[in-house]
C-alpha cells in the first residue's frame, strides 16, 4: 500500500512529467512551427489551415499543462492528457521512430488517471 505522503509524491511527478512534454511542445511549435506542422493529421489541415491548427494545438498544450500543475481535479486532467497521446500516436503511428517517447508518456497519464481515480 502507498502512503499518502508517497501518493502525493508520486502524483506530483507524474503531472510535472506530463505537464513539462506538453508544455515543451507547446513552446517549441510557437518558435519553430515549421518543425511541428508536419505531426498534425494531413486530414484535419484540409479543413483548418496547418498555421491556425498548430496555434489552436499549442494553446490547448499549454492549458493542459498548467491544468496538471495546478493540482486540481487531477484525474480528469490526466484523461484529458491519456486521449490527447493516443490521438498523437494514432495520427502518427507510421512515425514510430520518434513516437515510441509517446506511448511511454501515454502511459504515464493513464498511471496518473488510476493514482488519482478517487482524488477527482
Amino acid at each position: 500500500m502507498v502512503s499518502k505522503d508517497n501518493k502525493y509524491l508520486i502524483s506530483f511527478f507524474l503531472r510535472l512529467a506530463l505537464a513539462s512534454v506538453f508544455l515543451y511542445a507547446a513552446i517549441a511549435s510557437f518558435l519553430t512551427p515549421t518543425n511541428w506542422t508536419g505531426y498534425l493529421p494531413q486530414w484535419l489541415k484540409y479543413i483548418i489551415p496547418g498555421t491556425i491548427l498548430l496555434f489552436a494545438f499549442s494553446f490547448y498544450e499549454i492549458i493542459l499543462s498548467l491544468w496538471l500543475l495546478s493540482g486540481k481535479k487531477i484525474y480528469y486532467a490526466s484523461i484529458l492528457s491519456t486521449v490527447t497521446l493516443f490521438l498523437i500516436i494514432i495520427s502518427n503511428i507510421n512515425n514510430l521512430d520518434i513516437l515510441f517517447r509517446d506511448i511511454a508518456i501515454f502511459f504515464s497519464a493513464i498511471s496518473l488517471a488510476i493514482l488519482s481515480k478517487k482524488d477527482g
